[in-house]
């Protein structure tokens, strides 16, 4: 008998309350680590408002709530990164737009894992926003986030 194949995702932490039910997160993350990050794994962190305001006033100096945040890795290595998703921002969003939570939360999640590839909506020239809108389509979500901005 050959051995179980160990999932990509390195963790899956969730820190909200209410607790969320994820069914199915955990294979559409090693989707995207397989798909999107070519194999290289990272740490997903379900949050809420409180932490991922902060992560971000602590990293990036900017004291708000925002629905993801992505840390890729210092150095190269077989771990792309970490990322942190408000769940609270995404069931926020999930209702402003018309789908469930649980699209909300891979949609967030594919944004950051392209922020861990090193791509940046802010700095390229609609790069980010093309592969977004392709892996979208792939995992057949709704409108990405660079999407409903355009």
């Amino acid at each position: 008998m050959s051995p179980v194949p160990k999932p990509f995702v390195d963790s899956l932490v969730i820190r909200t309350t209410p607790r969320i039910r994820v069914a199915g997160l955990r294979e559409y993350i090693d989707d995207v680590t397989r798909l999107v990050l070519r194999g290289r794994g990272f740490s997903c962190l379900l949050t809420d408002d409180g932490e991922i305001r902060r992560l971000n006033r602590q990293f990036r100096k900017k004291d708000s709530a925002t629905d993801v945040l992505s840390f890729p890795a210092a150095v190269a290595t077989e771990v792309s990164g970490d990322i942190a998703v408000s769940v609270d921002r995404a069931r926020a969003q999930a209702a402003e737009h018309g789908h469930s939570l649980a699209e909300e939360l891979r949609i967030l999640i594919l944004h950051g894992a392209l922020h861990l590839r090193g791509m940046d909506h802010e700095t390229d020239a609609g790069q980010m926003a093309r592969a977004e809108a392709r892996w979208r389509k792939r995992f057949e979500l709704p409108l990405s986030l660079l999407e409903r901005i355009q």
